[in-house]
Order: C-alpha cells, then structure tokens, then sequence
C-alpha cells in the first residue's frame, strides 16, 4: 500500500504544472527573483487572497539602548562611551549589540520589500541586549520595554499597529530574562509579561498554555499548516533552574509531552507542522547545547512524526548552518537508567570565531563518516522504493545478476533508513541581525501547490473545540498504559490489537527492549502505507530553498578612518573589538550611505551548494560534500585560484583592497587518498575508530564555502585558509547503518 501511494504522489509531483511554487513574477526557468524587483503595490492589493510561497526568519536582534555612535568598542565601554568606531548603523564585527538606528532600518527595509510577499514570520528570540556592561547593568524593565518595543515594530510592520495582517510567530531567548539562561517552571513573572508582550502573536484559546510553560502554535494555513514556538530554555544546558527532560517533575519534561500530544493531534488532523526555537539543538561528539535527555526526546519525536514535520528553524549561535541528527543515537534506556549517556561539555554560551570555528570543524568531522549519498535514487521506481524483503520470490534458489544488484543497492539505502534518508533529520540555524557579523535575514520559499483555494490566517479565527490540553491527554494516555508491564506506545488508532500482540511476543524475544518506565510514552511512527512527509520528498509544503540578505555595515557606515595605536593589534580575547579595532573616525559627523539589504545567496542558483529543494536527502548530498578531504573534482579549489563568490562582501561602490575577501590557495603538499567509509551491518554494535593524516594540496571548495557564510563574509582570507590549515588529523568514524530488526534502538517500532 505505502509503494503504491508513494508511486501515485511521485507521478502527480513529476507531470503537475504547478509542482513547484514560483515566487510572484517569475518565470519558469527561474524560481526565484528578488523580493525588491517585485511590485509591492500589486501584492498589497492580493495579499489577502493568495499565497505566495514565502516566509520571513528573523533572530536575535539584541536591541541596545544605551549605544553610541563613534563610541569606543572596547570591552570596557561596549559601545556605550569612549571615542572610535561604533557606526551609525553598528559596530560590526564586534561584540557590541544593536543600535536602535538599525532596527529601525531593518523594519523599514522589511516593510517596502518583503512584507507584501511573505505569508507568515518566524521571530526567534533574543530582542534584549546582552548583559555585558557593568556600568549599565541590564535590569527587569529594560528587557520588558525592549521586548515590547520589537513587538510594536513587528505589529506595526506586518499589521495595522492594532492587529496583524499576516501571523508572527514569537519566541524568547535566553538573554529576554533576567538573569539571562535561568527561567523556573511556570506559571511565573516572566510568562506573565510575555503573554501581554506577545497578545497578538499567541492564539487567545493558547495564552492559558503559554502562562504554564512558554509555548504555543500558530496555524498559519489554517488546516494545513502549523507553526511551532518551542520555549527552548527549559531544554537549555545552561538554565541551572531546570534539569532535564526525564523527570515528570521538570517543565523540560511537560514540554516534551504537550509536544507529542500536539504532534499527535495535528497527524489526526492531516495538518504539518514547522518547529521553531531560540536555543537549537546543536550537539557534536564533545559538546551539546542542550541536555541529552532533551535532545533523546526531542530527536524521538521527530523520527516518529517525520511524515509531518517538515522541519525546524533555530537562532542563538548567530551563524549560518545547519546540523544533521542521526536518529541512530536515540537511546531508549536512557530513560530507565539502564543507559549512560556519554558525557558532554556545555557549548559556550556566547561563541566566539575560535569556538564557533572548532564547532563547524566538529561538524565536519561528523559528516565525513556520512555514508556516500550516491547510492540515494534521484527517481525512484517501484522496485527502488520498496526496499523490503517482501518481494523475494520463494520458488528461486539462486539469485540472478538483477536480483543481486537490487539486493546491493537496498543494503546501501538502508544505510539512509531508505530511498528518502529517514534515518537523519535535518535543523537550520539562521545568522543574526546583531552585527556580531553583519546583520542578515533569511526569505524561505515553500511549495504551495493545491493550496490556492484554502482561506488564509486571520487573527480572528479561533477554534477552541480543536484545542487539547496536554494535562487531560496525559491522564488519557496514562489510563492505555498497563504500569505492571513494559507497553510503552500511546493507544491510538494507527497502533491495532495485532501490533500490540506482536509487541507482547516480541517481549519475549528480547531482554529489556525499551524502558520500564510506565509513563515514558513512545509515539506510534507513520502508518505503513503513508508516503514519506515533506521533509524527506518533494510535495506540498515542502521548503524548497532560501534567499540569504545581509546588511553590508562597512559600506554604509561609511567611516573614514585613522590609527592609534597599533595597527597589528590582535584581538584574541573573547571580547571582539571588531573589525576596526585600534582606530578612531577622523571626524565628529557621520555620513553613512543610504541603508539597505542585499542577497548574500540564494540556494536557486547558488553554484556551490547545489541545493534542488530543502529535502533532507539534498542536505545529506551537501553535507557529505562538506565533509570530503578530498574533495571530488568539481569541489575542489586549486593552488593559487581564487574563489570567486567571495566578491560579494566587498564594498558596493569598490574598495582599495579589492582582494581582501577572496580566497587564495597556494601550497605544495600532497594529498592522501581516503576510502568512502560504509560498514556493513553485523559492524554495527562496533565504532571503528582509524586515524588517516590529510595533506592537502587541494582545498575543499563547499567546505570554505560554508565557513564564509557562516560569518557572513566577514572573515578574511587568511581566516578562512586557517579553518582548512588547521585540521593537520581527523579521525574518521563511519557511521552505524540501521539495523534489520530495529535492535540498536532497542526495538523501536520505527
């Protein structure tokens, strides 16, 4: 049943006119244009009747009141006194925060070129400043009227002042309490006042939930989409006021069952669901963000509800990338104590390039011992799709070459959990507006199709009777549940008496299969003959790619410079000075140019990453890329080329040192061939662990790539060479194919 409904939607998808959502005025040989080219006037005008396939992320905006222009960017005065380089719109590079001339900007910006052509925003978080001044302690009304005043600008922005014209979706970060990290469990103060900060944003049949934890959703489509805001910080490693996830007595630990129950009640529904947050959950081999039993929950939820989520969308690190969870690393024992998870340290709170540049190596590192992508169909027929044993026939003896093959290629996807790579998930992490960098946002288009007729959000809609409170559904779930024995699924229509019979046999077969814990609920996963969600195949809803705009500050601060002191000044303490440390303007009036945005990419037509759509299958092809060191021929950058792409930071109307963003590679060591690393199944309980020494001759084009754009083009070269120089060893670690039977997640019906 599942190859036939996966066959029927690749074949309406393949022959549909309209299979992809072309962004307004475009052609069909160009699915994307600029949102500034477009004519906002005409979409003010149809804004209320149509869908356009976009939405707006926005993150971290770190609003500081008390910022001076030509102040000093020196720790000690942090942009607020002194005499130097904060410029009129920022001090980028450094560790200053925002001045309130560039939110403004931005907000002006947003609304004569995006607003018109976006359907809904996702805010993740961190409005307030950081606490970084001890001459201006931050204190309980500034974070508050901070907030609030970045709520008016998003109401004012996409609404009337009053009411909004098209959803926001909001969330707060750590830096939006006080102190910043620690928030106890609700209800508390801090609820209190965001319930009447955000009183547009949360659904009013919501604000009750929101007071108890910090979290609710949107249907943005209504019926068909629904937008998730996670209160990451009871996730959070750093809120020591909270511990974890696997207590019922932790608000981490409600958190994950009101997501569950919810997750559950939109698969009842037909509806998908984006996740949106301010703290991610990033987590490497050495360091995590979040605590493990949080981040073993939240990966479950994901992997047993893959046919609706289509993803998750994250701020706080203020670099642009992405991570791949691999759903092998759940480990369900954990919840019994019968699991040791293996010790992590916290990652810094607040990166610096040298933490946040050991984080992309670590990442790297991982997605080097990603299985070879290769083997993943790019159309996939009936035989590719059903990679089950169920079409073996009985009455052969001896396999034929045909046969062998097929075999082959179904032990390589299983590797994948599939043609669709079902066993990873996919988390981006927008860049900032806080000029750490330079400020940027990020324009997501998804697939509309068969969505034209549907009524679109208004912030009258309210529908209580399809409203569940997580508390009654617990005590629900909990009555389905024997406590004398080890059922763990929750009693829904897709799990039948049978399932549960072959549960009680398969009991029998394996010692300890999954926790003993009465009231550790596992969801039932995708019904057999559901086709995989948006996340993993191409369909409606699915992200189909991003435009990336930044903010160029160098240009248009437009300062004019002298030294003091010396020009060779390293900053190489945790506070960045930024990019003009040790000079001073050579003047006392500014003269910025006029503020804008550009497009830093786009993943339309962006020649490095080669992204067709935002599937997690393209993701594993980029990140395997990514992770090459030895970089197949067309990655590859060669002594003494330059890598062009870089020009794009250089300052718009030119620039003395032309060449100072771009990439030249000149070195004359060898390079040392490596093997793709797949083992093969009766490995798996093994982490083979071989170090192979890297000298390159060669560099990693997509590698260099992504580390520019993480920082938003505002390292130099020498920098990004630096990030390559670096990794003299690396230990490579394939790994861990799924397992047939499931036993390496202790039986997980998956």
């Amino acid at each position: 049943m599942r190859v036939n409904a996966i066959c029927i939607a690749v074949c309406l998808l393949q022959f549909s006119p309209a299979a992809v959502a072309k962004p307004l005025g475009a052609t069909q040989s160009r699915l994307q244009v600029p949102l500034e080219d477009l004519d906002t006037t005409h979409h003010q005008h149809v804004a209320s009747k149509r869908l356009h396939g976009r939405f707006l992320h926005i993150t971290d905006l770190h609003q500081d009141p008390h910022y001076k222009v030509f102040s000093s960017t020196d720790e000690d005065d942090a942009c607020h006194r002194g005499k130097g380089t904060a410029g009129t719109y920022g001090a980028e590079t450094s560790d200053c925060d925002t001045p309130p001339t560039l939110i403004d900007a931005t907000f002006k910006w947003i609304k004569e070129n995006v607003r018109d052509n976006v359907d809904f925003v996702v805010w993740t978080g961190d409005s307030a400043r950081h606490d970084s001044d001890e001459k201006f302690p931050r204190v309980q009304d500034e974070v508050l009227d901070t907030n609030r005043l970045i709520a008016d600008k998003f109401l004012e922005t996409f609404g009337d002042g009053r009411d909004l014209s098209i959803p926001v979706i909001s969330t707060f970060g750590n830096n939006d309490i006080l102190p910043h990290n620690i928030l106890l469990s609700g209800p508390n103060k801090w609820l209190k006042a965001y319930t009447d900060i955000w009183d547009k944003f949360i659904p009013e049949e919501q604000r009750h939930g929101f007071q108890r934890g910090g979290w609710y959703y949107v249907e943005v489509i209504p019926k068909k989409l629904a937008v998730f805001s996670l209160n990451t910080l009871y996730f959070f490693s750093h809120n020591a006021a909270v511990d974890g996830c696997a207590l019922r007595s932790e608000p981490g630990y409600e958190h994950m069952e009101w997501l569950r129950i919810q997750l559950q009640f939109m698969r009842d529904r037909g509806m998908k669901v984006i996740l949106t947050g301010h703290v991610p959950p990033a987590r490497t081999d050495s360091k995590s963000l979040w605590d493990e039993t949080c981040w073993q929950k939240y990966t479950l939820w994901l992997q047993q509800y893959r046919d609706i989520i289509i993803g998750g969308l994250f701020g706080h690190m203020n670099i642009d990338h992405f991570m791949i969870h691999d759903t092998k690393d759940i480990d369900l024992l954990l919840f019994d104590g019968k699991s040791i998870a293996p010790p992590r340290a916290l990652m810094d709170d607040e990166f610096t390039i040298s933490s946040a540049g050991d984080y992309l190596g670590d990442l790297r590192e991982d997605w080097s011992g990603l299985p070879n992508p290769k083997h993943l169909p790019i159309v996939m027929d009936e035989e590719e799709l059903d990679y089950s044993e169920s079409n073996k026939d009985p009455k052969k003896n001896k396999k034929s070459k045909k046969d062998k093959k097929r075999d082959k290629k179904k032990k390589e996807l299983k590797k994948f959990g599939g043609p669709w790579g079902e066993r990873f998930v996919v988390t981006h992490v927008g860049p900032s507006i806080v000029p750490n960098y330079f400020p940027t946002l990020r324009v997501i288009e998804y697939n509309i199709t068969g969505l034209d007729d549907l009524p679109r959000w208004s912030n009258s809609v309210v529908n209580n009777d399809e409203q569940i409170d997580w508390l009654d559904q617990e005590e629900e779930d909990l009555l389905n549940i024997n406590a004398g024995e080890d059922s763990i699924y929750a009693d829904n229509g897709d799990f039948s008496t049978e399932k549960k019979k072959k549960h009680q046999k398969d009991k029998k077969k394996f010692k300890n299969p999954t926790p003993s814990n009465p009231g550790f609920i596992i969801p039932s996963p995708p019904s057999k003959d559901a086709p995989p969600g948006p996340a993993y195949s191409p369909q409606s809803l699915t992200l189909l790619g991003y435009t990336q705009y930044f903010a160029n500050l160098t240009y248009i601060n437009n300062l004019e410079l002298k030294s003091e002191g010396s020009d060779n000044e390293v900053d190489v303490e945790k506070w960045r000075k930024g990019k003009h440390g040790g000079k001073v303007p050579k003047d006392d009036d500014p003269n910025p140019h006029a503020f804008h945005y550009q497009v830093e990419y786009d993943t339309f037509t962006d020649p490095i990453y080669k992204l067709k759509d935002m599937t997690v299958k393209n993701y594993l092809k980029l990140a395997h890329r990514i992770g090459q060191y030895k970089p197949q021929k067309g990655d590859r950058v060669k002594d003494g080329e330059i890598l062009e792409e870089f020009n794009v930071y250089e300052d718009d109307e030119g620039s003395e040192n032309d060449d100072q963003n771009q990439i030249s590679i000149s070195e004359n060591e060898t390079i040392e061939d490596t093997e793709d690393h797949d083992i093969d199944a009766e490995k798996k309980k093994k982490k083979k662990h071989t170090k192979k020494k890297h000298h390159r001759k060669e560099k990693n084009r997509v590698w260099l790539s992504f580390v520019q754009r993480a920082f938003v083009g505002t390292i130099d070269k020498e920098d990004i060479k630096s990030f390559d120089d670096g990794l003299e060893k690396h230990v490579q670690e394939p790994l861990v194919p799924v397992p047939e039977n499931g036993d390496g997640l202790h039986n997980l019906e998956l």
